[in-house]
């Protein structure tokens, strides 16, 4: 990952408390229970749309987000920045997922939420419902690897394809995770938030230790 101008710098600030702010909202509203119309509402039009293909398909999609498949992801593209002697990638990678489940674990634990009926038969989670932990670790995991991706690529147009990709899955697994019904709508919203705000914090610490190195 690579010092952003401070255009970037300003735009990411702002991404990052808008979804702070987002989430904070959103912790409120579910507290008080003031966000069931809306997920019902919202689980009931994408329930509308289940079909055996759909349903197999949000299945397989959801795999992407499961820790096992993004552990295994991650062991090989650390293997990869370690063979190009990216240490600096391998170790923003790491802190990066390490602290997006430890995230997603305290939050779970500090708001109770109880999970939706499932669709479909399948089995619930264990865990609690708010934020979705599949939105949390992918949004983590895919955002910085396009980062890491992105960092050394001259092209705007490839840039932007590795970007696209990486927002399409992320957004594909918070929408299975709402059409299998282990999660109401507002639990992707938050995870993605929470996510948002910790690449942010990240970023921000990174930041300050390269600048650190400079002046030292």
């Amino acid at each position: 990952m690579e010092p952003q101008p401070n255009r970037l710098l300003f735009a990411g600030f702002v991404a990052s408390a808008a979804a702070l702010l987002l989430f904070a909202w959103l912790a409120n509203e579910v507290l008080q229970g003031a966000t069931l119309r809306f997920d019902n509402t919202v689980r009931d039009a994408v329930h509308s749309w289940a079909s055996p293909p759909l349903t197999a398909a949000m299945r397989a999609i959801t795999q992407f987000g499961s820790p096992e498949f993004l552990i295994l992801v991650s062991v090989v593209l650390v293997w990869r920045l370690a063979r190009t002697r990216r240490k600096r990638a391998v170790i923003v990678l790491a802190v990066g997922a390490i602290g997006a489940e430890l995230l997603n674990l305290l939050l779970k634990e500090l708001f109770h939420r109880q999970r939706p009926e499932a669709f479909f038969g399948d089995i619930e989670p264990l865990s609690y419902s708010f934020p979705s932990g599949h939105s949390i670790s992918s949004c983590c995991f895919y955002g910085l690897a396009a980062a890491i991706v992105t960092a050394r690529m001259q092209s705007p147009a490839r840039k932007a394809l590795v970007w696209a990709g990486a927002a399409l899955v992320v957004g594909l697994i918070g929408f299975s995770r709402i059409y299998l019904g282990v999660h109401y709508p507002s639990d992707v919203i938050a995870g993605y938030a929470a996510a948002i705000v910790w690449v942010a914090a990240l970023r921000a610490g990174y930041g300050a230790w390269l600048r650190r190195r400079q002046l030292s």
